[in-house]
């Protein structure tokens, strides 16, 4: 299966790759904005159900559900789109471990599905809404749907007004410039208008449909007051990262690895108050160093008490560390419990570890283990005092 001509397999070489160049001809490319060392995950979304079968591109309903719940117990910060704009802007800060809620098209289940949990929990999120598939009926939403969720959390961004697919934007170009200025015209500047009279609100953000752009796109948005246009190449936003090539991470109902590598925050600041944001985690079973602690040690021994978790098969326990990847760490059968000693000085001020596994069944667990904990580098840094050192004196 494929996402307009990206699949799930490169989902994985694009995150190892973490942020692909910007394409030539580039509008805005942010580099005179100072980077604070925040990297922020845009999740996209788009159709919800609790009884049909998962595809790409929906996903069930219980676990988007589960997905917002592992956000708050891991201390992810969900931010509002214009926080993220300012932010981008080095305007303001943001916590250093942050996401951002899109869900594109204007789908019925968005607002009886989603938009429930999002405003249980709280959540800012942005309406990425084509303005063709709006007050059509049948699996679409109303435009008071949509004004019932601006009330509680909800920003509009556009999505242009048909939904063209890569091909069609391919012949419109080919039919010459004048015409391929009317069709741009009509997909990001007469939708845009049509978007702000409807709902009231200013339009500044701009979703490519299946992620396709052209050098044309980037002209007419900046010529039309686009602050932000994303795609769906995944990976880490930072500061300084294009404008007008911003990656998502498209959470397809299919591949839950997505959401996992969305959500893995390795090597990321905390100069705007580690304290804080991390002690917000919950885990489900006992962990050590514990979550959100700030410990002394530069090699601490991590460890997981897994006895509670009642399907387990141990050769299939992965633990991962920020900075050293997957690591060696020993099965204890007797006690269940899962022990890597660090064997290389941490060198960041806070530390990311996820444990996966697999049931008896051969099913990946859905959301992994993952916590975070800080090193007080000052006291890291002092040198020990051996209790032998103090008897001798004495």
């Amino acid at each position: 299966m494929m996402l307009w001509g990206l699949s799930a397999n490169d989902t994985e070489k694009a995150e190892e790759s973490k942020q692909a160049p910007p394409p030539l001809g580039a509008a805005s490319t942010n580099a005179t904005v100072k980077d604070d060392g925040v990297r922020v995950s845009v999740l996209g979304y788009h159709d919800f159900s609790k009884t049909l079968k998962e595809t790409e591109m929906r996903i069930n309903t219980d676990k988007f559900r589960r997905q917002m719940q592992a956000l708050k117990d891991q201390g992810i910060s969900v931010v509002k789109m214009e926080d993220f704009q300012a932010w981008k802007r080095g305007e303001k800060s943001l916590p250093p471990r942050s996401v951002v809620i899109t869900i594109d098209d204007g789908w019925l289940s968005v607002f009886t599905d989603a938009y429930p949990i999002l405003k249980e929990f709280g959540y800012p999120f942005t309406l990425f809404l084509y303005t063709r598939y709006i007050d059509v009926g049948g699996k679409s939403m109303s435009s008071d749907m949509i004004k019932e969720m601006q009330k509680n959390g909800a920003t509009i961004g556009n999505h242009s007004h048909s939904h063209p697919f890569p091909g069609t934007v391919r012949k419109s170009k080919a039919k010459g410039k004048r015409a391929f200025d009317e069709f741009l015209t009509q997909e990001m500047v007469t939708s845009k208008s049509i978007l702000q009279e409807k709902f009231g609100e200013t339009i500044t953000t701009y979703c490519y449909p299946g992620g396709f752009h052209t050098p044309e796109m980037f002209d007419v948005g900046k010529a039309n007051a686009y602050q932000l246009m994303f795609t769906v190449l995944p990976g880490k936003v930072k500061r300084s990262t294009d404008d007008f090539t911003l990656p998502r991470y498209v959470i397809l109902g299919t591949h839950d690895h997505i959401f996992t590598l969305a959500t893995e925050f390795a090597g990321a600041s905390t100069s705007s108050g580690m304290d804080g944001e991390l002690a917000k985690q919950t885990v489900p079973y006992p962990v050590m160093p514990e979550p959100g602690k700030r410990i002394k040690s530069r090699s601490p021994v991590i460890s997981a008490n897994l006895s509670k978790v009642e399907d387990i098969n141990p050769a299939t326990l992965v633990m991962r560390v920020a900075g050293f990847g997957e690591v060696p760490a020993a099965f204890d059968a007797e006690h269940k419990t899962l022990t890597w000693q660090v064997n290389r000085r941490l060198r960041t001020e806070t530390c990311q570890v996820s444990i996966t596994w697999k049931n008896l069944a051969g099913k990946a667990v859905e959301s992994p283990l993952r916590w975070t904990f800080g090193v007080d580098r000052e006291a890291a840094y002092q040198p020990v005092e051996e209790w032998w050192k103090w008897w001798m004196i004495w």
